[in-house]
């Protein structure tokens, strides 16, 4: 009777152990997909922001060209103010002298 017994205990042992072995597996592989899932969800969320200041430097470049654009127009306009105005015409020194 005892060699049964200790035989059962004997052959169930490795099925425990199997058990164990199964449950260590599928929580390394539940902490693998966590962490898949925790990159995956912060390489989105890296893309949205790439998005978001490529958008940005698209319109601050637009600005910019629309501003360079305006200050030549202004630059043009004050020379033609000067260009008209009698204060700031150059003088001549010698050609006053003769």
């Amino acid at each position: 009777y005892r060699s049964r017994e200790l035989s059962s205990k004997v052959e169930r042992a490795p099925a425990t152990m199997m058990n164990a072995d199964m449950d260590a597996v599928e929580a390394e592989n539940q902490v693998e997909l966590e962490e898949k899932t925790r990159l995956i969800n912060q390489v989105l969320e890296l893309q949205h922001t790439l998005e978001d200041l490529s958008a940005r430097v698209d319109a601050v470049k637009e600005e910019n060209l629309k501003l360079k654009s305006e200050n030549q127009v202004l630059g043009q306009y004050i020379e033609n103010l000067m260009s008209a105005s009698s204060v700031f015409q150059t003088t001549d020194t010698k050609s006053k002298r003769k």
